[in-house]
């Protein structure tokens, strides 16, 4: 008879706008530990979860890349997944049913907040699984701020001739003829 190990619930939440091999780490990370659900921050989050001011795409957009980036590693470890609206910064994981939290080394305080909002709540703490940074060819860390800049691209290769996204949405720029 073969091992049978439970399928762990593994959570992870995040802006992921541009997503990039840091997520991508996180991700493959959370996929070797189980079935995944990631938490997006909504429209109204996430502009209050930026360091930097910078423009966010809309919560549907990035839901779609996501999405885009999740499915074909969720099949390559026969895992599932599910996005799932992030309202606030603690958001899914203080619900019952998740065995552990993937977090980057930035996060891993809210991660505690987490595990103590679960014990409030009775439920029992998650396992906080941190994945390391992964860093750019200047040795820098690659980030979002970063790429949405124009410094790199999402793989960490310098970018120097890039220009950056605007903090603000972008207008339209067609003039009616």
């Amino acid at each position: 008879m073969a091992d049978y190990l439970p399928i762990m619930h593994v959570a992870l939440g995040g802006t992921f706008d541009p997503v990039h091999d840091g997520h991508h780490a996180l991700f493959e990370r959370a996929f070797e530990l189980g079935n995944v659900t990631v938490g997006l921050t909504s429209d109204e989050l996430a502009p209050k979860t930026r360091q930097v001011d910078r423009y966010v795409k809309p919560f549907i957009e990035r839901r779609h890349s996501l999405s885009a980036e999740l499915k074909p590693l969720a099949e390559a470890h026969d895992c599932e997944f599910e996005i799932r609206t992030l309202e606030k910064p603690t958001g899914i994981a203080t619900e019952p049913g998740f065995d552990i939290i993937v977090v980057s080394p930035e996060t891993q305080t809210g991660a505690e907040r987490i595990n103590e909002i679960r014990q409030e709540r009775g439920l029992d703490p998650l396992n906080i699984e941190v994945v390391e940074h992964v860093y750019a060819d200047d040795g820098k860390r690659i980030s979002s701020t970063r790429i949405v800049r124009g410094e790199i691209d999402r793989h960490g290769h310098l970018t120097p001739n890039q220009t950056g996204r605007s903090s603000t949405r972008p207008t339209d720029n067609c003039s009616a003829e």
